[in-house]
């Protein structure tokens, strides 16, 4: 994840966080473990994997090298690099959700068109835009750190953008990308230093949009309908919802053991995505998720730790685009973690760092070496060493 740099740069233990890049790396290959554990039943029955058990860890096993590979990269590119090209960036992110919609282009699976499907692999727009998104948002609030008490001159350019931003993946759909995305921005501009009175006020447009889109859209509705009762159409609206409580209430405290969920035997659908965590409660119980709830805590608190010491230098930009990364993690852990659990109706969105998906593994792994990056020059910055 982070390649050696030169002698006069050379990265020691006592010059990075080895915490969080053991954190990074236990949660990825845990990920791994679950991923194959849940999707072995999955791929033998399916003729798309030409029946091999092994389908889903060997492609999932590419995605890490590529994404460690990209990770060790984004470690060595200097924080002011990013806040250099955080527009440009941010524009080649919008233009590729342009393209995600444009028939020929952009690729349509199960009635949603996410993805632009290139000759060996294809890439998924929105999990690229998140982390842009940090990126873009966190140098507009210090660029117009002066304007952001000016509903006009600081906060409505922002709010056109994202507005256009969150109705390109609105028409994909991709509700669940626009709700992180929205938490992401709204967490850097607060942590910026917006008006309070305006803040206020876009809480509230935001909660009134969200219930108008739900409101306006039928399968929305439905899920919402099966998230209040799903027992009351276990083998429709409920279904999903319904076998995570299964897989939840099997795996009691310790869990039935690795290998031996019953749910993910064809059952619970999207096992090893969007709903790896009941397939982890039923085999590990309890205690299996509480100590991943206890990892994402952890690395959402150490991500804000690392902007804290990033403002003791007077380097804003890193600090906040190190909290957005936390923001980032954390909502979307909360979310995935919600579905899964029942607290929150159903969502596509795979939980960091373990769910198999190529573009949102490549995309948390740069994110997390961008943090790892940001505490390293920290470290570099506190010796009086520029960086």
């Amino acid at each position: 994840m982070m390649p050696m740099l030169n002698n006069r740069n050379k990265i020691t233990g006592e010059s990075y966080d080895q915490a969080l890049l053991w954190v990074t790396l236990i949660l990825l290959a845990f990920g791994m473990v679950m991923v194959y554990s849940s999707s072995i039943s999955w791929a033998e029955g399916k003729s798309i994997t030409h029946h091999q058990a092994s389908y889903y860890l060997v492609r999932h096993a590419g995605f890490l090298i590529v994404a460690l590979f990209v990770a060790g990269v984004a470690f060595q590119v200097p924080t002011r690099i990013w806040q250099k090209y955080a527009t440009p960036l941010f524009l080649i992110g919008f233009c590729m959700l342009i393209l995600v919609l444009v028939p020929g282009i952009g690729h349509k699976v199960l009635g949603s068109r996410r993805w632009i499907k290139l000759v060996l692999f294809q890439i998924q727009p929105s999990e690229i835009m998140k982390f842009l998104a940090a990126v873009y948002v966190a140098d507009y609030t210090i660029r117009k750190a002066a304007l952001m008490h000016s509903f006009k001159q600081g906060f409505l350019p922002m709010l056109g953008m994202m507005l256009i931003v969150g109705l390109l993946l609105l028409l994909e759909p991709d509700f669940g990308a626009f709700v992180v995305i929205a938490s992401i921005s709204i967490a850097i501009l607060w942590l910026g230093g917006i008006n309070l009175r305006i803040f206020g006020g876009l809480l509230v447009l935001l909660v009134i949009g969200f219930i108008i889109l739900i409101m306006t859209s039928q399968y929305r509705i439905q899920r919402i309908v099966g998230y209040m009762d799903p027992w009351a159409d276990p083998f429709g609206k409920g279904y999903q919802l319904t076998h995570a409580l299964i897989a939840f209430g099997r795996g009691e405290w310790l869990g039935v053991g690795l290998g031996g969920s019953v749910e993910k035997l064809m059952y619970l659908p999207e096992a090893h995505t969007d709903f790896l965590l009941a397939v982890i409660a039923e085999e590990l119980g309890f205690l299996g998720v509480a100590t991943l709830v206890g990892l994402f805590a952890w690395i959402v608190v150490r991500s804000f730790k690392i902007g804290k010491e990033s403002v003791s230098n007077e380097q804003y930009f890193s600090a906040l685009l190190a909290q957005g990364i936390g923001v980032w993690i954390g909502v979307q852990s909360i979310i995935n973690m919600g579905v899964n659990m029942g607290l929150l109706p159903t969502k596509g969105l795979t939980l960091p760092l373990l769910s198999f998906g190529g573009t949102g593994i490549v995309a948390n792994c740069v994110a997390m070496a961008v943090l790892l990056r940001i505490d390293w020059e920290n470290k570099r910055l506190f010796k009086g060493i520029q960086v």
